[in-house]
């Protein structure tokens, strides 16, 4: 079968579910099914009947809006690639600029004690510990679902040579939570569950992501305000705090973030598209 006629009915199709990226989505379906890097594709001319049938099985999942990377089983994150599935929030390009900010806090600390919360696939805590190879990476995640995730992918990374994360079983908002280390952490990053309860969002998420990533209450920060009272007891003083939050709480989650009064320097920040995607702050000295 000719690759380039398949592949165009293929993005036809995803175009017509609602698909955001129908042609990249089948271009990666097909590499898939083929097992060959996507680059391969454009030196491919004709697809065999059983990788043909393969690639038509996970195209109509995915026209069925199962998410693109629980098809192929990973997702790509920043210089990682993490195993992903059912049960685990898929990371989103757009949390890469808030670990680039975290990095940056981190610059000319030699071994700094840093506490990711909500953990999920580990792209945070495991992209961290990737690039700032002296950091103690704490991934706490509380879903039973999403942390045998949390533990695969830390378990991959450690076994290629990264600094290993401990991956803790744990609601961010605990008032127990990681005692021994009240004071001591340099920087506590989420990207917390914010959609307020009843939005509506994509197919992907509602149906496949977990709900305890997704639903943040009435205003999407009921979360965010437990996460905030677990960072500023485990910040040492001038500690960094760096939470992710919906392009339409730029304002409303700085606010929160003022009004607990643990905070300064509180900052929001816009992603690549330039909507409101992430807040910092440093705890009160």
């Amino acid at each position: 079968m000719n690759a380039r006629t398949l592949l165009g009915t293929a993005a036809r199709r995803l175009a017509d579910a609602g698909v955001e990226s129908p042609r990249v989505d089948a271009e990666l379906l097909l590499a898939h099914a083929l097992g060959v890097p996507r680059a391969r594709l454009l030196t491919l001319a004709a697809v065999d009947g059983r990788a043909a049938e393969r690639f038509e099985t996970l195209l109509a999942q995915r026209a069925d809006r199962v998410p693109l990377q629980h098809l192929t089983g990973h997702a790509a994150f920043r210089y990682l690639e993490l195993a992903v599935g059912p049960g685990v929030f898929v990371p989103r390009p757009e949390t890469e600029q808030l670990v680039s900010w975290v990095l940056e806090q981190l610059t000319g600390v030699a071994e700094p004690v840093v506490v990711d919360l909500g953990s999920g696939s580990g792209a945070i805590a495991l992209s961290i510990a990737h690039e700032h190879p002296g950091a103690r990476v704490t991934a706490v995640e509380r879903d039973p679902g999403a942390i045998e995730w949390t533990r695969q992918n830390a378990r991959a990374r450690a076994a290629a040579g990264d600094t290993p994360v401990e991956v803790l079983a744990a609601d961010m908002t605990d008032p127990g939570l990681l005692r021994e280390l009240d004071g001591a952490v340099d920087l506590v990053v989420s990207n917390p569950p914010y959609v307020p309860d009843g939005a509506r969002v994509p197919r992907e998420v509602a149906d496949h992501d977990p709900p305890l990533a997704l639903w943040g209450g009435p205003d999407g920060l009921d979360v965010v305000r437990g996460l905030l009272r677990t960072a500023a007891r485990l910040l040492r003083p001038g500690g960094a705090l760096g939470i992710e939050h919906a392009d339409a709480q730029g304002e409303t989650l700085p606010a929160v973030v003022r009004a607990h009064g643990g905070f300064t320097e509180v900052d929001d920040h816009p992603d690549l598209a330039g909507r409101p995607r992430y807040t910092t702050a440093r705890r009160v000295g």
